[in-house]
């Protein structure tokens, strides 16, 4: 089983992984396939199906089909462009995309939304069909979205292609009990192992692997920093406030109080997690970590380690990024990543675990040290819902992101006070979610149908 960093961690646009990212990755995906074909096209359809159709107008997976069908792609997405490209599209209802003939294409009539029963792969479903000039169907394809912006194809998905591909790796772990073992017999830590493993599949060496880890760390710190300047309204509706700024200006006010409690830290790692998942909601761009949803934790656990805990190095933070991946791989191949597919557990919960990990890896714990405090976070999300008000990804989520990260800085310090030895071992607290997230109704998982969803005003 490997799951590269580059994989976990990729360069995205808000607001959610599955609903944004993932949808414009599909419809690129389907461009490719009809540049190949040995016909040509007049017109393009694509149908939302499960999660996707019923959160898809907040998750903005209208915007990112269409942007997707025109070539637009997550890594490289130009906002400015976009508004221009969407607004093209509407107005003559067609659709240019490169080495490709205009194809006819009408957002109103020729992007659906089927709410009755979801695709059988996934909650996240889509169809996108290439039509001929009587309107016939001459090449259909349907893709899952399976969560942090992975895409598979319905015959990938029965084939397993996600399961792993490549080169051998030297320490395959597919579960925590593996990696601790692996980790014993070979005298090295999990970051070391991960990063053995990354330059054994990628050949580009520990120095690009280094310098790659850090970019991500970049662009998560910028994302942040841009989030703790902008205030406003986020879109959408809901009219919600950002408030990382005003928060962050209080605290800076408060600095010089000499009574000041001790858990205004928290303060500050809320403020960290909420600035980027404001950002998140508006449509910026972002690391997915592991999904948008719950972009959040990461990086507000290692500004908090950077910026507060004595000692810290920013040398350190690739060992961090290699040691949250490992958890991610843990959990995305043995229960789920995807809100739609097991509720916020799986994204919120996850994160908390990777960034847990993270901290407890570069403030000197164990490997199991690690695996306790990766467990700590991730049990203590179990059976969360993902409820999001009106389908955006705002409320609870920007909040949840930032209780996720006071939660997996808890989580490593309470692991740090032991020697690692715990009564649940991570791969239990693994299954657990993915059995609670089979076992939870549909309507509290992205659906936007139960909940917080449907128990607060929507405007």
């Amino acid at each position: 089983m490997f799951l590269s960093i580059f994989d976990v961690f990729k360069i995205g646009v808000g607001p959610s992984s599955s609903h944004t990212m993932g949808p414009m990755v599909a419809a690129a995906r389907f461009l490719d396939r009809l540049r190949a074909a040995p016909f040509s096209a007049s017109g393009l359809r694509a149908t939302l199906y499960g999660s996707l159709a019923f959160t898809g107008k907040g998750h903005a997976t209208d915007r990112a089909v269409i942007l997707g069908l025109a070539g637009f792609r997550p890594d490289t997405f130009d906002q400015e462009a976009a508004e221009a490209t969407l607004a093209e599209i509407h107005k003559t209802r067609q659709i240019t995309p490169a080495d490709l003939p205009t194809l006819k294409f009408d957002p109103e009539t020729d992007l659906r939304f089927d709410f009755d029963a979801p695709l059988p792969g996934h909650a996240n479903g889509m169809t996108i069909e290439a039509l001929d000039s009587q309107g016939d169907v001459i090449l259909s394809e349907i893709y899952y979205s399976i969560g942090g912006g992975f895409v598979l194809t319905a015959d990938e998905l029965a084939a397993g292609t996600a399961s792993d591909e490549g080169a051998p790796v030297p320490f395959p772990f597919k579960s925590a009990a593996e990696m601790l073992e692996m980790a014993r017999s070979s005298g090295l830590s999990i970051a070391q192992m991960k990063e053995r493993n990354e330059v054994a599949r990628s050949g580009g060496g520990a120095a690009a692997l280094k310098q790659g880890s850090l970019r991500i760390w970049q662009v998560m710190r910028d994302c942040m920093d841009r989030g703790l300047e902008t205030e406003g309204i986020l879109p959408g509706g809901l009219n919600v406030r950002r408030r990382a700024p005003a928060i962050r200006d209080q605290l800076i006010r408060d600095r010089g109080l000499n009574l000041a409690a001790p858990h205004v830290v928290n303060d500050w790692i809320a403020i960290y997690a909420m600035a980027v998942n404001e950002e998140n909601a508006a449509g910026g761009q972002v690391i997915t970590a592991p999904t948008n949803g719950a972009a959040g934790v990461v990086p507000a656990v290692i500004r908090y380690y950077l910026d507060h805990v004595p000692g810290a190095a920013e040398a350190r933070v690739p060992d961090f990024l290699l040691t949250a991946a490992a958890i991610a791989g843990l959990v995305k191949f043995n229960a789920s990543i995807s809100g739609a597919e097991a509720g916020c557990q799986a994204e919120v919960g996850s994160a908390s675990a990777m960034a847990a990990a993270g901290l407890c890896a570069v403030m000197g714990g164990t490997p199991e040290q690690i695996e306790n405090a990766a467990e700590i976070a991730l049990e203590h999300h179990l059976g969360m819902t993902c409820d999001p008000v009106k389908g955006l990804v705002q409320v609870p989520c920007i909040e949840r992101n930032s209780l996720g990260a006071i939660k997996a800085v808890s989580a490593a310090s309470l692991a740090l006070r032991g020697d690692g030895t715990h009564f649940v071992p991570l791969d239990a607290a693994i299954e657990t979610m993915r059995q609670v997230g089979r076992d939870m109704h549909e309507k509290y998982k992205e659906t936007s149908l139960g909940g917080l969803a449907v128990n607060v005003p929507n405007c």
